[in-house]
């Protein structure tokens, strides 16, 4: 049974992956620092549903903590490593930058510094769509320039990635960075859009909507994200002899087994529209409080998804009525509306 060492299971995307490798038949050992940045309590509601599986274990400690990373890491002796946790959210790293730099660049190091070690078989590391920052020429695609973050959470993401190629390329670690692209779903953070949204609502609040509305994303649903890192496991970059050999849409490294690939839905939804499925799916409508651009946020995004299917032959396709329903039947459920 293949051992999977997952950083951040008591996070929404860690917990879910955790659960699609347990229902595969993996063994799942998760690592997780239970910091208060939100609902701690959100957070031990799922590391208890996955403790209910006997292949689950938890570790309890923090990405900065070197020895404990490390030795954990040893003593799990995992096949892959995938590194989920991180400090999030664009708007927060405004209020708190350092918190990104002590686990976005201090905790990934020591995480690669222990795959290194052990020579895992594959490192899946996340990175984020905001790296693509200030470009304009949608949809994005892994081969663009992403050298214009206009947050520091996007600067140390974009630093992971490039930490990431180096020791792929001086360890031979088979790397894989995948940018995600505005997540949502069920068990889902306090602070994303949709939770804000229907807790609001529900409280008979308005909600923010930044840039008067005129914003779209590429809302991916948790389910589809987490079945692409899934696929993305069985497929570790080769390092190539010869690399005019590495087909055009590929992003492999020519000198290193390195690839960034987006795992995003495919296709960009005005907010508005966003906002009016969400009302839909409460039955009731939600007050709003038009307000200008927040600094540092960006009024698009949209991932071109080729290289997941071509690498994997999936596609993420969930939409968003259903996931935006999915999400508001656990809302109601978990907070017991």
């Amino acid at each position: 049974m293949p051992t999977v060492f997952i950083t951040g299971t008591a996070g929404f995307i860690g917990f879910h992956l955790a659960r699609e490798l347990l229902t595969a038949g993996f063994r799942v050992v998760g690592f997780d620092g239970m910091t208060d940045y939100y609902d701690v309590a959100l957070k031990r509601r799922r590391h208890a549903i996955l403790l209910q599986n006997p292949e689950f274990s938890a570790i309890e400690g923090r990405l900065e903590d070197a020895n404990l990373v490390l030795r954990s890491i040893r003593e799990a002796a995992p096949d892959v490593i995938v590194h989920l946790a991180a400090q999030a959210g664009v708007r927060y790293s405004l209020e708190n930058p350092r918190s990104y730099v002590e686990s976005n660049l201090v905790g990934t190091f020591n995480v690669m510094e222990a795959a290194r070690e052990i020579a895992v078989d594959h490192l899946l590391m996340a990175s984020t769509s905001s790296v693509y920052g200030g470009n304009t020429d949608m949809p994005f695609e892994e081969s663009q320039r992403t050298d214009m973050p206009l947050t520091l959470y996007a600067a140390t993401k974009k630093a992971n990635e490039h930490m990431a190629h180096s020791y792929a390329h001086l360890w031979k670690i088979p790397t894989t960075m995948f940018r995600f692209f505005t997540v949502y779903g069920p068990y889902g953070r306090p602070d994303l859009a949709l939770f804000k949204f229907v807790r609001a609502a529900l409280a008979g609040e308005a909600i923010d909507v930044y840039n008067h509305g005129d914003m779209a994303r590429d809302f991916t649903y948790v389910g589809d994200l987490v079945r692409g890192i899934r696929l993305l496991i069985d497929c570790p970059p080769q390092e190539v002899q010869d690399p005019e050999t590495i087909p055009d849409w590929d992003s492999l490294s020519r000198v290193a087994p390195f690839r960034v690939v987006n795992i995003g839905n495919g296709q960009t939804v005005r907010l508005l529209d966003f906002i009016e499925e969400t009302e839909k799916a409460l039955g009731m409508p939600i007050r709003r409080n038009m307000l200008p651009m927040q600094k540092g946020d960006v009024p698009a995004t949209w991932a071109n998804s080729d290289l997941l299917f071509n690498l994997t032959g999936f596609r993420p396709d969930t939409p968003i009525a259903q996931g935006i329903g999915e999400f508001v039947a656990w809302y109601r459920e978990y907070y017991d509306l």
